[in-house]
C-alpha cells in the first residue's frame, strides 16, 4: 500500500497532464469563474494554477467547444462564469471510459 506522500503525488501528475480535464469536471460540477476555479483546484488537488496558464486554457476550451462562458455582475464587479457543453461532458465521459477500461485490462505480461 503506498503512503499518503507517494499517493498525492500521483494525483497532482495525472492532474497536472490532464488540466483541461480536471477544470472542466470542477464546471461541470459548479459554473464557477477563473478564481473560483484557482481556489478550488489548490483545495482539492494540491495544484497551484497561475492566471496565465488557466485564463489560456479556458479560452481554448471555449474555442474547441468545450465550455462556454457568460458575463455576470456580483455585488458590483463582473465576473466571467464558465460552465461546461454537452461537448465538454462527451470529453469529461470519454476519460473516464478510458481510465476504466485500463483499470480493468488483464495483468500487461499476458499482453
Amino acid at each position: 500500500m503506498l503512503t499518503e506522500d507517494p499517493k498525492k503525488r500521483i494525483v497532482q501528475r495525472i492532474n497536472r497532464n490532464f488540466l483541461d480535464i480536471l477544470i472542466l469536471r470542477l464546471i461541470q460540477a459548479e459554473p464557477m469563474w477563473g478564481y473560483k476555479i484557482i481556489k478550488k483546484t489548490k483545495r482539492l488537488f494540491g495544484i497551484k494554477i497561475r492566471h496565465g496558464t488557466l485564463y489560456p486554457l479556458l479560452n481554448s476550451l471555449e474555442v474547441e467547444g468545450y465550455a462556454r462562458s457568460e458575463k455576470t455582475t456580483k455585488g458590483g464587479r463582473v465576473r466571467k462564469v464558465y460552465e461546461i457543453t454537452p461537448k465538454g461532458i462527451q470529453l469529461v465521459d470519454a476519460y473516464y471510459d478510458l481510465l476504466k477500461e485500463q483499470l480493468e485490462k488483464l495483468d500487461i505480461k499476458e499482453a
